[in-house]
């Protein structure tokens, strides 16, 4: 099943760059009815919104999936961790590294776009101040007051990934302190986890044809020349994007050793849906699944991935970094290096506080360039092209979190006995999510059913 849904992702993308270019060079503005829907409009815009409709659908399907399953994964895993002090541990590790990481990502992005300068000659005349959001400022108290949330059930409906970690945080070793008490509910949340894997099981086999519309829809509005436009931009963005894969694939490797080459085969499903519908919250509940396959226990990832999705945004942050010194550069404004260290410090904090706003690093920037002075209507020399940059600052997104997620697993020694990746996702036991000491006994079975059959 995995590898023929790759294999229909990547038809999606291909037949939906091909039916947007059709849409884009050969349907005329023009008002029609649209047989047999009795539709009168557009004709080109009802392409563009049917295909829009396909992954806007799937979109919808995905968030409500989200909130539930972080929910159940983290008051499981917590109430299952038992020891506090592990809870800490793990905790501390992680921000740690997410603090590393996001140093990396946005310095890289500074070294990159000053080695490149992709800003100088650009032409700023059509950079009108185009509306791309309210400019935002981000006050450190309001990001620490919007951490903990006023209403569990306000985070759960707007699926504030934050929010909904800090209550899951309190729920889960409140279960614990509890004891036996709380068991009931903790079979429940267990069961809960089970079925939301299911249900995100039915949900991917759509994945293909969001894929499809989210592509076309892209191609039919903009076309393909867009990107000749602006190609050196997006050419020295996407290397700089590799070269950061290159570090946090090769720091995970001083972990993993051989590993990490299965943890990239195990995350290719997460990374293409990312990238394709660019979009997180698309690709998190594949990659919950494929991390079970790779070997972290439910425990370890459903801690660290929604953590991760708020504070280790590796592409934002350096495409952040990136887009804001391209815009200096377009208004041939010179930033000296001390300068660029306060931006880079800025954007490192600023960008914690709005991971559940859409385009939310259009918003940063935009607050980022108003606080020191810098043109804000710089914002749309890029956003045109915005789209397509998103789409690999997101899937950098999942990579940063499958690696960091499975570092800290076996910096823990928790790393379990993997699954065959072309496998479907066995039905667990409720303990197996969940359970610790279940998962351990279930990969030594494991590995005795392979001794004996060799």
């Amino acid at each position: 099943m995995d590898r023929r849904l790759t294999t229909y992702i990547m038809l999606g993308m291909a037949l939906g760059v091909f039916a947007g270019w059709l849409v884009h060079h050969f349907i005329t503005p023009g008002n029609v009815t649209v047989w047999p829907f009795g539709i009168s409009g557009d004709l080109k815009q009802f392409y563009i919104d049917s295909f829009n409709l396909l992954s806007q659908i799937f979109l919808s399907l995905i968030k409500m999936l989200v909130a539930p399953l972080i929910l159940s994964t983290i008051v499981v895993g917590i109430a299952h961790m038992g020891d506090s002090r592990a809870l800490g541990r793990i905790g501390t590790r992680a921000i740690a590294w997410f603090i590393a990481a996001s140093l990396i990502s946005i310095s890289l992005g500074l070294v990159m776009v000053n080695f490149f300068t992709p800003g100088v000659g650009v032409d700023v005349s059509h950079a009108s101040r185009e509306a791309v959001g309210e400019v935002q400022e981000l006050h450190f108290f309001e990001f620490i007051l919007h951490i903990f949330p006023k209403n569990a059930f306000d985070a759960l409906a707007t699926n504030n990934i934050l929010q909904i970690l800090v209550f899951s945080l309190f729920a889960g070793v409140a279960l614990s302190a509890i004891g036996e008490r709380g068991k009931p509910l903790v079979r429940g949340a267990d069961a809960l986890a089970e079925m939301m894997l299911q249900m995100t099981g039915y949900v991917m086999r759509f994945a293909p044809f969001a894929v499809f519309g989210a592509i076309a829809k892209v191609v039919a509005v903009s076309g393909l020349g867009i990107l000749a436009t602006y190609v050196e931009l997006v050419f020295e963005f996407y290397l700089s994007l590799i070269v950061l894969w290159v570090i946090l694939l090769s720091i995970g490797g001083l972990f993993l050793r051989r590993r990490i080459w299965r943890l990239i085969r195990y995350i290719r499903e997460p990374l293409l849906i990312a990238f394709s519908t660019a979009s997180s919250e698309a690709a998190l509940p594949k990659l919950f699944e494929q991390l079970d396959r790779f070997g972290v226990p439910r425990r370890i990832s459903g801690f660290m991935l929604p953590l991760g999705y708020s504070f280790n945004l590796d592409g934002s942050m350096m495409y952040m970094s990136f887009a804001t010194i391209f815009i200096a550069q377009a208004y041939q404004i010179d930033l000296s290096i001390g300068q660029q260290i306060v931006i880079l410090l800025t954007l490192m904090i600023s960008s914690k506080g709005v991971a559940a706003v859409p385009r939310a690093s259009l918003v940063v920037i935009t607050g980022t360039l108003a606080m020191f002075g810098l043109p804000v209507e710089g914002v749309a020399l890029i956003l045109a092209i915005d789209q397509f940059l998103d789409m690999g600052r997101t899937a950098t997104n999942v990579v940063g979190n499958a690696v960091a997620t499975s570092v800290i697993t076996k910096w823990e020694g928790m790393l379990e006995v993997e699954e065959p990746a072309e496998q479907e996702l066995p039905h667990a036991p409720s303990g197996g999510v969940a359970d610790g000491a279940a998962g351990l006994e279930l990969a030594a079975d494991m590995v005795s059913d392979e001794r004996g059959k060799g």
